[in-house]
This record gives C-alpha cells, structure tokens and sequence, in this order.
C-alpha cells in the first residue's frame, strides 16, 4: 500500500474512533468534572501513544536511509542500507542503492582517468630530467674534470668543490625521477622495486625492514603500480608524520590474492583526519578493486593493509595507465 494512504488511514482510524465516543456513554459536562477531565486525557495520551508509535514502525527504515545517506563514502565502497519496509519505502532504498552502484563506478572511472593521466605526465618527467637535464649536468661535470685537471692548484680546488656540488645535484635528480617512474618496477618487477623502496626510506633514524615471499601470484602491471604506489605512499607518510625509529613493508600471498602492509611504530593515526596521501591510496585501491585499511598497529604506530584480489576487478569503462618507456633502472655513474 503507499505511504500516502497509510498515514491517512492512520489518522482517519483515529479521527473515527473519537467520533464513535461521542454518542456513547462517554458524556462532558459544564463546568468540566475531573473524572472526566480524567478520562478524556487518557483517552488523548493513548492515541497519540498508538499513532507515535505506529508511524515510528512505519518511518523506521526511512531514518536508517537518511543515516546511510550521511556516512556513505564513495572511496570505502561496498556498504548499502537494507532494504525494509513497503511501497514507496522500499522502492526508494532501492533506488538509493542503485545510484550508489552508479557513483562507484563513475567516482573510480573517473578516478583511474585521472591517475592514468598523471602516471603519464610523471613518465613524461622523469624522462626528461633523465635525459636532459640528467645529460646536462653531466657534460657540466665532464668539463668541471677538465678545467680542474687543467686549472692552478688553488682555482683547481675551487672547481673540484663545484664538481662535487653539480655531482650531488645530478644525484637529486635521479632520485627524484626514480622516485616519478620507477624504472626498476619495469625492469626488474615488483619484488626488486619494493626492496629498493625499502632501502631509499631507511637511513636517518629510520629503519626498514622488507619481507617479500617468493610465491606470489603473477600480477599484472597496473596492479604492481598500484601496490608499488601504496608502498611508496604509506612509507612517504611514515617518514613524515610518524617520527618512527622501525618501518616494516610486507607482500604476502593471501586467500584470492596477495596482501601488502606498510607497519610503523610511530605515533599512531588516532584521532588523526584523513589527509590527501590515504585518500590518494584509496582512490588507486579502486582500480583494481582492492580493499584498504589504515588503522592503529598491533603494537602501536600505524598499519596500512592494501589486500589486492587476483585477477584484479577493474571498474567499468576504467581507462588504466600502461607502461611507457621507461627510463634505465640504474643509470652510469657521473665522472
């Protein structure tokens, strides 16, 4: 039955019921008499008890919509009201579910176009500062070693302190562009990229540990960047946030796919709000369908659990970044 005529015959049964006492026994005097007065108020109370009540069963599934509608997130996707009551009700919980289904797709459509386009144009980068600025900077040092090799002894020291600045800023460089493309992740694979990753954040009071098992399944390369991305991030905000003095960055086989932590012992991420860093791993978990967590550690500091399904569930209409050129995984050292 619609909710429109349930609530009137709600109300019309109430409204019925008072008129039937009218010309029962049921008589008001003038001045009012407190018996009466009495049975009057109880007879009110007791409608509106059964009307309160009646309309709280009948609207219950409506509230548990409105709250479902206020802590839906569309990067913990998943998570859908259930489906009660009648008529217009259910049909409406129906239709909220629908487009949630809808929005999921799109949010991570939209999402994977978004990456793509951003693994693109750090390819794009990173090639160029490899191969440009990475070149210049190393005729720069070629011609530092000869005007050195060439100059007095004292104006030589002077240009040796340059070669050796120049050095350390081609160094940055390259680090940097590792860090834009990987070029190890796609020369060597997965396992090779994350123990490279592993050994770039240890140093400076950090120590990381890497635990890799050999039987992994085989992955394809859109879920290696993503796993390798994750990695990168949760270690990127370990260094930044955490003040930990250990780090251990974990991939495992697990039940239908393979299971990557990052795990701290810093200070932990309670009462904490969610930054740009966990909401960008959420979005990339989208792609492949993967599901992550970042909670509390067993032991304190904070974990981030990215459990990766194989083969990987892309979304509908999902545009995923494919490998480009990639730059050399270990370029020649400078003079």
């Amino acid at each position: 039955m619609p909710l429109f005529w349930r609530m009137f015959m709600l109300n019309a049964v109430v409204l019925v019921v008072a008129t039937a006492l009218l010309p029962g026994p049921v008589t008001v005097s003038t001045p009012v008499l407190l018996t009466e007065a009495a049975v009057l108020t109880v007879g009110l109370a007791a409608m509106l008890v059964a009307n309160a009540l009646l309309l709280r069963f009948g609207l219950a599934p409506l509230q548990r919509l409105t709250r479902a509608m206020t802590t839906t997130d569309l990067l913990r996707p998943g998570h859908r009201p259930e489906v009660g009551g009648r008529g217009e009700i259910a049909e409406l919980i129906t239709t909220f579910n629908t487009m949630l289904d809808r929005l999921e797709d799109e949010r991570a459509t939209s999402s994977a176009r978004a990456l793509s386009a951003q693994e693109g144009e750090r390819r794009r980068i990173a090639q160029e500062l490899h191969d440009e600025v990475g070149q210049s900077l190393t005729a720069v040092l070629l011609q530092l070693k000869r005007a050195a090799d060439h100059a007095p002894w004292e104006l030589g020291e002077e240009l040796r302190q340059v070669q050796e600045t120049t050095r350390a800023s081609l160094e940055e460089i390259r680090r940097i562009a590792r860090r834009l493309r990987p070029g190890v992740l796609d020369e060597l694979g997965l396992a090779s990229a994350l123990k490279a990753l592993a050994t770039e954040f240890g140093g400076g009071g950090l120590s990381v540990q890497h635990s890799l098992t050999g039987d992994l399944p085989e992955l394809d390369r859109e879920t290696e960047l993503v796993i390798y991305r994750v990695a990168q991030e949760g270690l990127t905000n370990t260094v930044r946030h955490s003040h930990a003095r250990r780090a251990e960055l974990a991939l495992t086989r697990a039940p239908g796919g393979v299971l990557l932590r990052v795990r701290d012992d810093g200070r932990g991420i309670v009462g904490a709000a969610e930054g740009a860093g966990i909401r960008g791993m959420r979005e990339r978990a989208l792609l492949v369908g993967a599901h992550l967590a970042v909670e509390p550690g067993p032991d304190g500091g904070t974990e981030v659990r990215l459990a990766v399904p194989v083969p990987a569930r892309y979304p509908a209409h999902a545009v995923i970044p494919v490998r480009g050129p990639s730059m050399p995984a270990h370029a020649p050292p400078p003079p």
